[in-house]
């Protein structure tokens, strides 16, 4: 119980700290968002490399956001009978939701992927334009890295819906907590 326990702390404790580290990303990609109104609208210049650098940045954040928004039950969910569940239905929901769903689709994504992101990698994929960023090779490994994050997550929440389910655990502590203050 103490080891799925810890490794459930190790995973969430990943997710918190990646999770803040991304979303810092966000104030950047505001700033050159302005920057880059400002030098079209004011100063009448262009730049493809940092509208490029805004769109990798807007991908960052939603790829390698996706297991914190998890984490802290950010995901659309449909939950009209889900909310007046007890908390023992509401693990066996999201146990059987992980495993038949979750761990599939981050399956899914990561096998796809791979060739097409080794295919950027072997060829130093450079942007269409002239002038853009020289690495989305870079920018295409986040699609290996996002089902990796997300699966990690994943299985947190299964091990602690099982848990749960079990009887080993009264509640989905303070994750269920939040999930249902965010809904």
């Amino acid at each position: 119980m103490r080891i799925i326990s810890g490794l459930i702390g190790a995973i969430e404790r990943f997710t918190e700290v990646t999770g803040r580290m991304i979303s810092w990303l966000t104030l950047l990609m505001v700033a050159m968002v302005v920057a880059v109104v400002i030098m079209r609208y004011f100063l009448e210049l262009g730049s493809i490399a940092l509208q490029e650098f805004v769109t990798y940045l807007h991908a960052t954040v939603f790829m390698l956001g996706l297991a914190f928004t998890l984490k802290h039950g950010g995901h659309v969910r449909v939950d009209i009978f889900y909310r007046q569940f007890s908390a023992r239905r509401k693990a066996m929901v999201d146990l059987l939701g992980g495993l038949f769903f979750l761990v599939p689709v981050c399956l899914l994504i990561l096998i796809s992927s791979w060739d097409y992101v080794l295919s950027s990698w072997a060829i130093a994929e450079t942007s269409a334009e002239n002038n853009g960023l020289p690495f989305i090779y870079i920018l295409k490994t986040l699609m290996l890295i996002m089902p990796v994050t997300l699966l990690l997550q994943g299985i947190a929440e299964i091990l602690r819906s099982a848990l749960v389910v079990a009887g080993r655990e009264s509640s989905v502590t303070a994750t269920t907590e939040t999930k249902e203050l965010v809904l």
